[in-house]
Protein backbone atom coordinates (compact mmCIF):
# COMPACT_ATOMS: atom_id res chain seq x y z
CA UNK A 1 0.00 0.00 0.00
CA UNK A 2 1.59 3.20 -0.83
CA UNK A 3 0.98 5.98 1.28
CA UNK A 4 1.36 9.55 -0.38
CA UNK A 5 1.00 11.78 3.41
CA UNK A 6 0.62 10.57 6.80
CA UNK A 7 0.46 11.80 10.17
CA UNK A 8 3.83 10.15 12.15
CA UNK A 9 3.22 9.01 15.54
CA UNK A 10 5.87 9.33 18.38
CA UNK A 11 8.06 6.56 19.08
CA UNK A 12 8.35 7.39 22.52
CA UNK A 13 5.91 8.65 25.37
CA UNK A 14 7.94 8.35 28.54
CA UNK A 15 11.03 10.53 29.19
CA UNK A 16 13.83 9.68 31.85
CA UNK A 17 14.22 12.46 34.42
CA UNK A 18 16.25 11.00 36.70
CA UNK A 19 14.23 9.01 38.98
CA UNK A 20 11.28 10.33 37.70
CA UNK A 21 9.66 9.32 35.04
CA UNK A 22 7.77 12.12 32.77
CA UNK A 23 5.12 10.78 30.38
CA UNK A 24 3.40 12.33 27.67
CA UNK A 25 -0.44 10.84 28.65
CA UNK A 26 -0.22 12.54 32.16
CA UNK A 27 1.25 16.02 31.18
CA UNK A 28 -1.70 16.05 28.81
CA UNK A 29 -4.34 15.33 31.05
CA UNK A 30 -2.46 17.59 33.48
CA UNK A 31 -2.80 20.35 31.17
CA UNK A 32 -6.77 19.75 30.41
CA UNK A 33 -7.32 19.86 33.94
CA UNK A 34 -5.38 23.04 34.15
CA UNK A 35 -7.53 24.34 31.04
CA UNK A 36 -10.66 23.31 32.84
CA UNK A 37 -10.27 25.03 35.87
CA UNK A 38 -8.91 28.60 34.47
CA UNK A 39 -12.23 28.64 31.51
CA UNK A 40 -14.38 27.51 33.79
CA UNK A 41 -13.24 30.20 36.69
CA UNK A 42 -13.46 32.69 34.23
CA UNK A 43 -16.95 31.82 33.40
CA UNK A 44 -18.13 31.21 37.11
CA UNK A 45 -17.08 34.72 37.71
CA UNK A 46 -19.01 35.70 34.74
CA UNK A 47 -22.25 35.04 35.77
CA UNK A 48 -21.26 36.41 39.44
CA UNK A 49 -19.39 33.70 40.98
CA UNK A 50 -16.50 33.92 43.54
CA UNK A 51 -13.03 33.67 42.35
CA UNK A 52 -11.58 30.06 43.58
CA UNK A 53 -14.69 28.92 43.78
CA UNK A 54 -13.72 26.46 40.99
CA UNK A 55 -10.40 25.31 42.46
CA UNK A 56 -11.56 24.71 45.55
CA UNK A 57 -14.14 22.26 44.08
CA UNK A 58 -11.86 20.91 41.50
CA UNK A 59 -10.16 19.09 44.51
CA UNK A 60 -12.83 17.06 45.03
CA UNK A 61 -13.83 16.75 41.35
CA UNK A 62 -10.72 15.78 39.68
CA UNK A 63 -9.76 12.71 42.17
CA UNK A 64 -13.14 11.63 41.52
CA UNK A 65 -13.03 11.38 38.07
CA UNK A 66 -10.00 10.48 37.23
CA UNK A 67 -10.87 7.08 39.35
CA UNK A 68 -14.33 6.99 37.74
CA UNK A 69 -12.91 6.96 34.53
CA UNK A 70 -10.30 4.35 35.39
CA UNK A 71 -13.08 2.15 36.50
CA UNK A 72 -15.16 2.63 33.55
CA UNK A 73 -12.05 1.77 31.53
CA UNK A 74 -11.38 -1.92 33.56
CA UNK A 75 -15.22 -2.64 33.82
CA UNK A 76 -16.08 -2.20 29.86
CA UNK A 77 -12.39 -3.62 28.62
CA UNK A 78 -11.56 -6.27 31.13
CA UNK A 79 -9.79 -8.72 28.95
CA UNK A 80 -6.03 -6.70 29.31
CA UNK A 81 -6.56 -7.25 33.12
CA UNK A 82 -8.77 -9.73 33.74
CA UNK A 83 -8.40 -11.98 30.76
CA UNK A 84 -5.97 -14.92 29.64
CA UNK A 85 -2.76 -14.10 30.00
CA UNK A 86 -3.85 -10.49 32.01
CA UNK A 87 -2.28 -8.97 34.68
CA UNK A 88 -4.76 -7.53 37.38
CA UNK A 89 -2.50 -5.37 38.44
CA UNK A 90 -2.10 -3.12 35.59
CA UNK A 91 -5.72 -2.06 36.36
CA UNK A 92 -4.01 0.37 38.69
CA UNK A 93 -1.35 1.99 35.81
CA UNK A 94 -3.02 4.96 35.13
CA UNK A 95 0.33 6.43 33.48
CA UNK A 96 -0.57 3.63 30.74
CA UNK A 97 -3.56 4.96 29.55
CA UNK A 98 -7.28 4.65 29.68
CA UNK A 99 -9.79 6.85 31.09
CA UNK A 100 -13.25 6.23 30.02
CA UNK A 101 -15.00 9.81 30.11
CA UNK A 102 -18.81 8.22 30.65
CA UNK A 103 -17.11 6.97 34.22
CA UNK A 104 -15.07 10.29 34.46
CA UNK A 105 -18.32 12.51 34.18
CA UNK A 106 -20.34 9.97 36.65
CA UNK A 107 -17.65 10.59 39.46
CA UNK A 108 -16.58 13.09 38.93
CA UNK A 109 -19.89 14.66 38.88
CA UNK A 110 -20.31 13.28 42.43
CA UNK A 111 -17.02 15.06 43.93
CA UNK A 112 -18.37 18.32 42.52
CA UNK A 113 -21.76 17.91 44.09
CA UNK A 114 -19.80 17.25 47.78
CA UNK A 115 -18.12 20.27 47.11
CA UNK A 116 -20.62 22.58 45.44
CA UNK A 117 -22.79 21.25 48.56
CA UNK A 118 -20.25 22.61 51.46
CA UNK A 119 -19.78 25.88 49.89
CA UNK A 120 -24.10 25.92 49.39
CA UNK A 121 -23.13 26.58 45.47
CA UNK A 122 -25.78 25.27 42.98
CA UNK A 123 -24.86 22.63 40.87
CA UNK A 124 -26.43 23.07 37.54
CA UNK A 125 -25.55 26.83 37.49
CA UNK A 126 -21.85 25.43 38.41
CA UNK A 127 -22.09 22.58 35.39
CA UNK A 128 -23.19 25.20 33.49
CA UNK A 129 -20.60 27.35 33.93
CA UNK A 130 -17.73 24.03 33.92
CA UNK A 131 -19.43 22.55 30.46
CA UNK A 132 -17.30 23.90 28.01
CA UNK A 133 -13.74 23.67 30.19
CA UNK A 134 -14.85 20.10 30.37
CA UNK A 135 -14.80 19.45 26.73
CA UNK A 136 -11.85 21.57 26.21
CA UNK A 137 -9.86 19.24 28.77
CA UNK A 138 -10.94 16.02 26.79
CA UNK A 139 -9.95 17.49 23.71
CA UNK A 140 -6.28 17.99 25.31
CA UNK A 141 -6.36 14.46 26.84
CA UNK A 142 -6.98 13.26 23.47
CA UNK A 143 -3.28 14.31 22.40
CA UNK A 144 -2.54 11.74 24.97
CA UNK A 145 -3.58 9.00 23.22
CA UNK A 146 -1.90 10.08 20.37
CA UNK A 147 1.98 9.48 22.92
CA UNK A 148 0.59 6.32 23.28
CA UNK A 149 -0.34 5.16 19.50
CA UNK A 150 -3.57 4.05 20.99
CA UNK A 151 -7.15 4.74 19.70
CA UNK A 152 -7.06 4.51 16.09
CA UNK A 153 -9.44 3.47 13.59
CA UNK A 154 -9.44 1.20 10.95
CA UNK A 155 -6.79 0.93 8.31
CA UNK A 156 -7.18 3.45 5.66
CA UNK A 157 -4.49 5.17 2.67
CA UNK A 158 -5.95 8.84 3.36
CA UNK A 159 -3.86 11.42 3.40
CA UNK A 160 -4.53 12.37 6.85
CA UNK A 161 -4.18 8.64 7.57
CA UNK A 162 -2.15 8.29 11.51
CA UNK A 163 1.35 5.88 11.49
CA UNK A 164 0.94 3.50 14.39
CA UNK A 165 3.75 1.60 16.15
CA UNK A 166 4.24 -1.57 17.52
CA UNK A 167 4.28 -0.32 21.41
CA UNK A 168 5.11 -1.51 24.55
CA UNK A 169 2.95 -0.14 27.10
CA UNK A 170 4.99 -1.16 29.82
CA UNK A 171 8.24 0.73 28.59
CA UNK A 172 6.63 3.64 26.90
CA UNK A 173 7.97 2.95 23.73
CA UNK A 174 7.70 1.46 20.54
CA UNK A 175 9.32 -1.92 19.85
CA UNK A 176 12.72 -1.70 18.01
CA UNK A 177 13.08 -4.04 14.67
CA UNK A 178 15.97 -6.09 13.51
CA UNK A 179 17.45 -2.92 11.74
CA UNK A 180 17.33 -0.64 14.46
CA UNK A 181 13.87 0.86 13.84
CA UNK A 182 10.92 1.45 15.35
CA UNK A 183 8.07 -1.23 13.66
CA UNK A 184 5.50 0.18 11.77
CA UNK A 185 1.95 -1.66 12.99
CA UNK A 186 0.22 0.48 9.46
CA UNK A 187 -1.78 3.38 9.28
CA UNK A 188 -5.39 3.81 10.79
CA UNK A 189 -7.97 6.62 10.98
CA UNK A 190 -6.87 9.17 13.49
CA UNK A 191 -10.34 8.59 15.75
CA UNK A 192 -8.56 10.68 18.66
CA UNK A 193 -7.65 13.17 16.29
CA UNK A 194 -11.67 13.39 14.96
CA UNK A 195 -12.54 12.99 18.35
CA UNK A 196 -10.49 16.30 19.40
CA UNK A 197 -11.42 18.42 16.38
CA UNK A 198 -14.99 17.56 17.77
CA UNK A 199 -14.71 18.40 21.27
CA UNK A 200 -13.27 22.09 20.41
CA UNK A 201 -16.28 22.52 18.06
CA UNK A 202 -18.77 21.37 20.74
CA UNK A 203 -17.18 23.91 23.23
CA UNK A 204 -17.57 26.38 20.43
CA UNK A 205 -21.51 25.35 20.12
CA UNK A 206 -22.20 25.62 24.06
CA UNK A 207 -19.92 29.18 24.69
CA UNK A 208 -22.20 30.60 21.78
CA UNK A 209 -25.63 28.98 23.13
CA UNK A 210 -24.98 29.98 25.89
CA UNK A 211 -24.24 33.55 24.98
CA UNK A 212 -27.39 33.89 22.65
CA UNK A 213 -29.53 32.00 24.71
CA UNK A 214 -28.79 32.28 28.12
CA UNK A 215 -29.02 28.51 29.45
CA UNK A 216 -30.12 28.26 33.14
CA UNK A 217 -30.14 25.12 35.19
CA UNK A 218 -27.80 22.86 33.43
CA UNK A 219 -28.99 23.52 29.98
CA UNK A 220 -25.60 24.45 29.13
CA UNK A 221 -24.11 20.67 30.49
CA UNK A 222 -26.82 19.09 28.97
CA UNK A 223 -26.27 20.61 25.45
CA UNK A 224 -22.75 19.30 26.03
CA UNK A 225 -23.31 15.78 26.87
CA UNK A 226 -25.71 15.74 24.03
CA UNK A 227 -23.56 17.26 21.74
CA UNK A 228 -20.67 15.04 22.28
CA UNK A 229 -22.68 11.79 22.42
CA UNK A 230 -23.46 12.52 18.62
CA UNK A 231 -19.96 12.53 17.67
CA UNK A 232 -19.09 9.46 20.02
CA UNK A 233 -21.66 7.56 17.98
CA UNK A 234 -19.54 8.04 14.45
CA UNK A 235 -16.34 7.87 15.75
CA UNK A 236 -16.77 4.84 18.17
CA UNK A 237 -17.94 3.39 14.96
CA UNK A 238 -14.39 3.66 13.60
CA UNK A 239 -12.28 2.26 16.61
CA UNK A 240 -10.77 -1.12 16.47
CA UNK A 241 -9.51 -1.55 19.65
CA UNK A 242 -10.30 -4.34 22.44
CA UNK A 243 -14.19 -3.30 23.86
CA UNK A 244 -17.19 -4.78 25.07
CA UNK A 245 -19.85 -5.73 23.10
CA UNK A 246 -23.24 -5.89 23.31
CA UNK A 247 -25.72 -7.41 20.29
CA UNK A 248 -22.60 -6.84 18.10
CA UNK A 249 -22.54 -3.33 18.87
CA UNK A 250 -19.60 -1.64 20.55
CA UNK A 251 -20.97 -1.03 24.41
CA UNK A 252 -19.82 2.21 24.04
CA UNK A 253 -22.37 3.37 21.28
CA UNK A 254 -25.31 2.03 23.71
CA UNK A 255 -24.04 4.43 26.59
CA UNK A 256 -23.76 7.17 24.35
CA UNK A 257 -27.21 6.43 22.70
CA UNK A 258 -28.77 6.42 25.76
CA UNK A 259 -26.81 9.43 27.62
CA UNK A 260 -27.32 11.94 24.94
CA UNK A 261 -31.18 11.15 25.05
CA UNK A 262 -31.78 11.43 28.23
CA UNK A 263 -29.31 15.26 27.75
CA UNK A 264 -31.94 16.04 25.23
CA UNK A 265 -34.81 15.27 26.87
CA UNK A 266 -33.50 16.94 30.36
CA UNK A 267 -32.85 20.15 27.89
CA UNK A 268 -36.36 19.97 26.40
CA UNK A 269 -37.82 19.90 30.13
CA UNK A 270 -35.71 22.67 31.41
CA UNK A 271 -36.34 25.25 28.55
CA UNK A 272 -37.86 28.58 29.58
CA UNK A 273 -36.63 28.69 32.44
CA UNK A 274 -34.99 31.80 33.72
CA UNK A 275 -30.76 32.25 34.57
CA UNK A 276 -30.06 31.90 38.25
CA UNK A 277 -28.90 34.85 40.24
CA UNK A 278 -25.34 34.27 41.60
CA UNK A 279 -24.48 36.53 44.21
CA UNK A 280 -21.22 34.85 45.94
CA UNK A 281 -19.24 36.93 44.42
CA UNK A 282 -20.54 40.65 44.93
CA UNK A 283 -21.51 39.23 48.48
CA UNK A 284 -17.44 38.36 49.14
CA UNK A 285 -16.44 41.71 48.09
CA UNK A 286 -19.39 43.71 49.85
CA UNK A 287 -17.79 41.49 52.99
CA UNK A 288 -14.29 42.26 52.19
CA UNK A 289 -15.40 46.03 51.88
CA UNK A 290 -17.38 46.29 55.03
CA UNK A 291 -14.48 44.83 56.54
CA UNK A 292 -11.76 46.94 55.08
CA UNK A 293 -14.58 50.34 56.53
CA UNK A 294 -12.86 53.19 58.59
CA UNK A 295 -13.10 52.73 62.60
CA UNK A 296 -14.45 54.39 64.89
CA UNK A 297 -13.07 57.52 65.62
CA UNK A 298 -11.53 57.42 69.34
CA UNK A 299 -12.31 61.29 70.04
CA UNK A 300 -16.11 61.22 69.11
CA UNK A 301 -16.45 57.52 69.17
CA UNK A 302 -18.89 57.52 66.24
CA UNK A 303 -17.61 55.03 63.37
CA UNK A 304 -17.87 55.96 59.35
CA UNK A 305 -20.19 55.34 57.00
CA UNK A 306 -21.29 51.18 56.75
CA UNK A 307 -20.37 49.31 53.81
CA UNK A 308 -23.20 49.37 51.70
CA UNK A 309 -22.90 53.53 51.58
CA UNK A 310 -25.72 55.03 53.02
CA UNK A 311 -24.93 57.54 56.05
CA UNK A 312 -26.69 56.83 59.01
CA UNK A 313 -28.53 59.12 60.97
CA UNK A 314 -27.33 60.05 64.22
CA UNK A 315 -30.41 60.22 66.96
CA UNK A 316 -31.06 63.68 69.09
CA UNK A 317 -29.40 63.86 72.54
CA UNK A 318 -32.15 62.07 74.92
CA UNK A 319 -34.08 59.87 72.13
CA UNK A 320 -33.68 57.05 73.88
CA UNK A 321 -35.75 57.16 76.77
CA UNK A 322 -38.86 58.79 75.68
CA UNK A 323 -38.10 59.35 71.88
CA UNK A 324 -37.64 57.33 68.81
CA UNK A 325 -35.59 54.08 68.96
CA UNK A 326 -32.20 54.56 67.73
CA UNK A 327 -31.37 53.95 64.66
CA UNK A 328 -29.49 50.78 63.16
CA UNK A 329 -27.14 50.53 60.64
CA UNK A 330 -27.32 47.50 57.97
CA UNK A 331 -25.38 45.03 59.28
CA UNK A 332 -24.95 42.82 55.76
CA UNK A 333 -24.47 43.90 52.11
CA UNK A 334 -27.11 44.35 50.55
CA UNK A 335 -29.38 44.83 53.28
CA UNK A 336 -32.63 47.22 53.33
CA UNK A 337 -31.04 51.05 53.55
CA UNK A 338 -34.63 52.03 54.87
CA UNK A 339 -33.59 50.04 58.33
CA UNK A 340 -30.85 53.06 59.25
CA UNK A 341 -33.14 55.82 57.73
CA UNK A 342 -35.68 56.05 61.16
CA UNK A 343 -35.58 52.88 63.37
CA UNK A 344 -37.27 50.74 61.74
CA UNK A 345 -37.14 46.98 63.74
CA UNK A 346 -35.34 44.38 61.57
CA UNK A 347 -36.90 40.86 61.26
CA UNK A 348 -38.14 38.08 58.69
CA UNK A 349 -41.32 39.86 58.32
CA UNK A 350 -40.29 43.44 57.79
CA UNK A 351 -39.78 43.26 53.52
CA UNK A 352 -42.95 41.63 53.57
CA UNK A 353 -44.99 44.64 54.99
CA UNK A 354 -46.14 47.60 53.05
CA UNK A 355 -47.29 51.07 54.17
CA UNK A 356 -50.29 52.44 54.02
CA UNK A 357 -51.70 55.15 52.21
CA UNK A 358 -51.28 58.29 54.45
CA UNK A 359 -49.30 60.40 52.60
CA UNK A 360 -47.57 61.45 55.80
CA UNK A 361 -48.10 58.40 58.18
CA UNK A 362 -46.37 54.89 57.39
CA UNK A 363 -47.29 52.62 60.48
CA UNK A 364 -44.89 49.54 60.90
CA UNK A 365 -46.34 45.95 61.80
CA UNK A 366 -44.00 44.93 64.25
CA UNK A 367 -43.80 48.22 66.79
CA UNK A 368 -47.28 49.89 65.47
CA UNK A 369 -46.18 53.05 65.98
CA UNK A 370 -46.44 56.03 63.30
CA UNK A 371 -43.09 56.72 61.53
CA UNK A 372 -43.59 60.25 59.79
CA UNK A 373 -42.68 60.16 56.46
CA UNK A 374 -40.80 62.84 53.97
CA UNK A 375 -37.79 63.46 55.15
CA UNK A 376 -34.93 64.00 53.06
CA UNK A 377 -33.38 62.13 50.61
CA UNK A 378 -30.32 59.41 51.57
CA UNK A 379 -27.85 61.96 49.88
CA UNK A 380 -29.00 64.58 52.51
CA UNK A 381 -29.34 62.74 55.07
CA UNK A 382 -26.14 63.14 56.42
CA UNK A 383 -26.13 67.26 56.40
CA UNK A 384 -29.26 67.27 57.58
CA UNK A 385 -29.58 68.66 61.14
CA UNK A 386 -30.98 66.13 64.26
CA UNK A 387 -34.81 66.21 64.99
CA UNK A 388 -36.17 65.82 68.33
CA UNK A 389 -39.60 64.35 69.38
CA UNK A 390 -42.15 65.53 71.80
CA UNK A 391 -43.15 63.01 74.47
CA UNK A 392 -47.17 62.44 74.44
CA UNK A 393 -49.19 62.77 77.24
CA UNK A 394 -50.58 59.43 78.56
CA UNK A 395 -53.60 57.70 76.74
CA UNK A 396 -56.22 56.53 79.11
CA UNK A 397 -57.09 52.90 79.42
CA UNK A 398 -59.91 52.27 77.24
CA UNK A 399 -59.02 55.27 74.49
CA UNK A 400 -56.65 53.40 72.56
CA UNK A 401 -58.81 51.21 71.61
CA UNK A 402 -61.42 53.14 71.02
CA UNK A 403 -58.88 55.08 68.90
CA UNK A 404 -58.05 52.26 66.72
CA UNK A 405 -61.64 51.84 65.85
CA UNK A 406 -62.11 55.22 64.84
CA UNK A 407 -59.92 54.83 61.90
CA UNK A 408 -62.82 52.82 60.17
CA UNK A 409 -63.13 53.03 56.70
CA UNK A 410 -67.16 52.94 56.57
CA UNK A 411 -68.58 56.38 57.47
CA UNK A 412 -70.76 56.74 60.11
CA UNK A 413 -73.97 57.68 58.37
CA UNK A 414 -73.70 54.33 56.45
CA UNK A 415 -73.78 51.95 59.81
CA UNK A 416 -76.88 50.69 60.43
CA UNK A 417 -78.38 51.85 63.76
CA UNK A 418 -78.02 49.77 66.98
CA UNK A 419 -81.62 48.51 67.68
CA UNK A 420 -82.84 45.71 70.39
CA UNK A 421 -82.90 42.97 67.78
CA UNK A 422 -80.91 40.33 67.47
CA UNK A 423 -78.18 40.28 65.28
CA UNK A 424 -78.91 38.54 62.56
CA UNK A 425 -82.56 40.61 62.26
CA UNK A 426 -80.23 43.51 61.47
CA UNK A 427 -79.64 44.77 58.23
CA UNK A 428 -76.76 43.92 56.51
CA UNK A 429 -74.47 46.51 55.09
CA UNK A 430 -74.44 46.22 51.10
CA UNK A 431 -71.32 45.22 49.23
CA UNK A 432 -68.77 48.01 48.09
CA UNK A 433 -65.92 48.48 46.12
CA UNK A 434 -63.07 47.84 47.24
CA UNK A 435 -62.38 51.91 46.51
CA UNK A 436 -65.30 52.39 48.62
CA UNK A 437 -64.26 50.53 51.41
CA UNK A 438 -60.63 51.31 51.54
CA UNK A 439 -60.58 54.93 50.85
CA UNK A 440 -57.12 56.83 50.91
CA UNK A 441 -56.22 57.86 54.86
CA UNK A 442 -57.05 54.54 56.17
CA UNK A 443 -54.35 53.94 59.07
CA UNK A 444 -54.58 49.87 59.53
CA UNK A 445 -52.07 47.83 57.47
CA UNK A 446 -53.08 45.24 55.14
CA UNK A 447 -53.54 42.43 57.57
CA UNK A 448 -55.94 44.15 59.82
CA UNK A 449 -58.49 45.44 56.60
CA UNK A 450 -61.64 43.07 56.77
CA UNK A 451 -63.54 41.91 53.98
CA UNK A 452 -66.65 44.04 53.10
CA UNK A 453 -69.76 42.43 53.90
CA UNK A 454 -68.16 40.15 56.69
CA UNK A 455 -69.97 39.72 59.80
CA UNK A 456 -66.80 40.73 62.14
CA UNK A 457 -66.62 43.73 60.00
CA UNK A 458 -69.98 44.66 60.68
CA UNK A 459 -69.92 44.20 64.26
CA UNK A 460 -66.91 46.01 64.98
CA UNK A 461 -68.44 49.20 62.76
CA UNK A 462 -71.22 48.74 64.69
CA UNK A 463 -69.76 48.77 67.81
CA UNK A 464 -68.01 51.81 66.97
CA UNK A 465 -70.96 53.68 66.15
CA UNK A 466 -72.24 52.49 69.40
CA UNK A 467 -69.33 53.74 71.56
CA UNK A 468 -69.57 57.14 69.38
CA UNK A 469 -72.96 58.00 70.33
CA UNK A 470 -72.37 57.14 73.61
Amino acid sequence: MTVLAAIPSPTQGVWELGPFPLRGYALCIIAGIVLACWLGDRRWVARGGAPGDVLDIAVWMVPFGIIGGRLYHVVTTPEPYFGEGGDPIRALAIWEGGLGIWGAIALGGVGAWIGCRRRRIPLPAFADALAPGIVLAQAVGRLGNWFNNELYGRATDLPWALTIHRWDSSAGRALIGADGRAEVLGTFHPTFLYELLWDVGVALLVIWADRRFKLSHGRAFALYVAAYCLGRLWIESLRIDTAEHFFGVRLNVFTSLVVGLLAVAYLVAQRGRPREVITRGADRAGARTQAAAPAADPSTGQSGEPATGHPVETPADGAGAGGRRPTRAPTRPGADPRRALGGVPGGDMYDTWSTCRVPAVSVYARSGRPAILGRPATSDRASAAPRTTTPRPPVPAGARSLGRLRSNRVPLADVPPVGPSRSRDRPQPEHRPHSTDHPAGSRDPPHQRLPPGSVRGHRWRTAAASRRRE
